[in-house]
């Protein structure tokens, strides 16, 4: 993928200037209606729309939606949490370039953390709306993992909407967002739920005992209950969305508005939100393209598409249906519109921090086959996530796995690591349940997706291998953190690829692997010896040969490094005199992800933590990252044997 810097070259400044001008098209072409875009979003949702088959759905508004427009079967998200996913939509590109990957970047609950920055040229793509002539509303959720600037939006709050426009002939793109499909919508008490699905006919609620659960869930009447309150909630949403249809109809402005129907990710249960699995990606999406805005048969009314789209197109598809170029560095492609490009072969997906817990995961997928890379393969698939953990579906989980007797599919549930590779067959397997990465008949499959992902990240520059207190390091150096490979790493993949070998030796070595990671740890970047580190506790007493190396490393410049340390010393079962004061130490850290990771791996070591004990009770204190409160906060009711509830 050419750099701005390679653009430049080939272009010249003032070639690039003008096509980096979003009046520049509709100067061109002024005789090019312009539409209007409206943006119909829902959180949490799969594609259980009866326009997608689903017999228990009902969804009648968006149906009729369906049948004046296209059915997209191959959508898919990028992340399978919200923010990483909505910064790649404002953006047009993945969150694991720009830094902005982690679920909320800024911290959860408090305004005092700082946002990552998203320089210039990189900007919401309304932006380039309004500076063409688009009102813009957004109504209301942003939650992009950094600040947008004014320029994003002339109204986003709860009263946003097109109709707030001083001109009625001013073209508009209008976005809302509903709230009452996310996950804790599902989980609501019976008053919460009734005020969701108040206007549902009797016909329209669900019998739990005829509805088939995902075999990855136990079947238990907890279950049931969520899955019924999941398919209401949808059909509360439909009632939502067609008020928002009919006002446009009644506006009379049906015919100059291309509506797009879409979900920020899969539903919010286990093993579905938070994960890149289908159930975590695989969302709805509905376009309704009037007949005057079509280009050759696009977007004819009651076809179905099975060509790939992913999240991050949105935004060029946007620019590209209102005649405005797309920027050199928006790596989402058109889908509809002029001048498409081919359909894609693959779509790429990825998990970083999920609320309080790491776990980098990259995800690639063609139109049948699923590759999973975990390159944290020591961590079990569940880590206790405080919000997720409340719900009826999380108890049953942990009880019936404590009886043994979760159903097959739920192996995952107790896995205590994970495979360095998983591999789906989507069309015969599509809960994605039975990996095949082991299977000798499909190692050609494997190593082309294995290939695919690897280029991506190069291609992206994907930043996920560099730990969160490095990359508030990195953007303090050089401005932000999507600087950091244009100026340092940008003209050099062997450093990106470097990283990653240094992170694939870490997550599953061997004894033989141990002149590998010691070498990691000569590395002037704290980014490969934080990865050293990790490996050689991996490695546990197997690494004691390394053991003064290990113990410098409590004195290393880069905390990141410090705390892998101190973890490495209690695998290798010497942590000494020092290793715990080093955590303690981090735990008070003026960087809050620091902190993050000192309470982690404090969590982590379970009963050497127990000195520790007043440094985490103080923990709960943080008014600065609500993250480090949770973790903290798991860590004592292990060791105190409480159940502690924090926010």
């Amino acid at each position: 993928m050419p750099t701005r810097r390679d653009f430049l070259k080939i272009t010249g400044a003032s070639a690039l200037a003008t096509l980096l001008n979003p009046l520049h098209v509709l100067t061109a072409a002024p005789d090019r209606p312009r539409p209007n875009i409206l943006w119909i979003s829902t959180e949490d949702i799969s594609p259980q729309l009866g326009c997608y088959g689903d017999r228990h759905a009902h969804t009648p508004r968006l149906d009729r939606l369906a049948e004046r427009g296209v059915v997209y079967d191959n959508a898919f998200t990028v992340a399978g949490v919200c923010a990483p996913n909505r910064s790649s939509i404002i953006t047009g590109m993945y969150a694991a370039s720009l830094g902005t990957q982690h679920m909320r970047s800024g911290g959860e609950g408090t305004e005092h953390s700082i946002q990552p920055v998203v320089p210039a040229p990189v900007k919401c793509f309304s932006a380039s709306l309004r500076e063409a002539g688009y009102y813009c509303t957004n109504n209301y959720k942003q939650d992009y993992n950094f600040v947008p600037s004014d320029a994003a939006w002339d109204e986003s709050n709860h009263q946003a909407h097109w109709r707030n426009r001083p001109d009625s002939n001013q073209p508009f793109f209008a976005v809302f967002n509903f709230t009452g499909t996310h996950e804790g919508s599902v989980h609501a008490d019976d008053q919460g739920h009734a005020e969701l699905t108040k206007r549902l006919t009797p016909d329209q609620r669900q019998d739990p005992a005829q509805l088939t659960l995902p075999p990855y869930y136990p079947d238990t009447p907890a279950f049931r209950r969520l899955w019924a309150n999941y398919y209401e909630v949808i059909t509360g949403m439909d009632y939502w969305a067609g008020d928002l249809l009919d006002q446009l109809a009644a506006d009379g402005l049906a015919e100059d508005t291309i509506v797009f129907f879409w979900s920020d990710h899969g539903v919010g249960l286990p093993r579905a939100k938070r994960w890149l699995y289908d159930s975590g990606t695989k969302i709805p999406l509905l376009v309704s393209l009037p007949k005057k805005f079509r280009t050759g048969d696009q977007g004819q009314p009651g076809t179905r598409e099975d060509r790939l789209v992913s999240s991050v197109d949105f935004a060029a598809t946007v620019l590209n249906l209102t005649g405005l170029p797309i920027p050199e560095h928006v790596q989402g492609q058109p889908f509809l519109g002029p001048d498409r490009p081919p359909a894609r072969d693959y779509i790429y997906g990825h998990r970083d921090r999920m609320d309080e817990r790491y776990d980098i995961i990259r995800m690639v997928r063609d139109q049948r086959y699923q590759y999973i890379r975990n390159y944290e393969p020591f961590k079990p698939y569940h880590q206790y996530m405080n919000t997720p953990e409340g719900g009826a579906d999380m108890r049953d989980l942990h009880r019936l796995a404590a009886q043994g007797q979760l159903p097959p599919d739920a192996w995952w549930f107790t896995a205590r690591t994970k495979p360095v590779e998983e591999l789906y067959d989507t069309r015969t397997d599509p809960h994605t349940v039975h990996n095949l990465a082991g299977d000798s008949n499909y190692q050609s499959i494997l190593e082309r997706l294995r290939g695919a992902h690897e280029q991506w990240m190069l291609d992206i520059m994907d930043m996920g291998l560099i730990p969160e207190p490095e990359l508030v390091t990195i953007e303090h150096r050089y401005g932000s953190r999507y600087a950091f490979f244009r100026q340092v790493a940008r003209d050099n993949r062997a450093w990106l690829r470097a990283l990653r070998a240094a992170a694939s030796l870490a997550g599953t070595p061997s004894p033989a692997d141990l002149p590998g990671l010691r070498q990691v740890l000569q590395h002037a970047e704290a980014s490969f010896r934080y990865w050293g580190m990790l490996g050689l506790g991996n490695l546990g007493p197997d690494a004691d040969s390394a053991y003064d190396r290990v113990y410098e490393g409590l004195q290393d410049q880069a905390p990141v490094v410090r705390v892998a340390a101190a973890r490495a010393l209690f695998r290798m079962e010497r942590p000494g005199e020092d290793a715990l004061p080093v955590l303690i130490a981090e735990l008070q850290s003026p960087h809050e992800w620091v902190r993050l990771q000192a309470a982690t791996v404090l969590d982590e070591i379970g009963e050497p933590a127990r000195p520790a004990i007043p440094a985490l009770q103080a923990a709960l204190d943080d008014t600065y990252n609500k993250y480090v409160v949770r973790v903290a906060n798991h860590a004592l009711n292990q060791l105190l044997g409480t159940n502690h509830s924090v926010r």
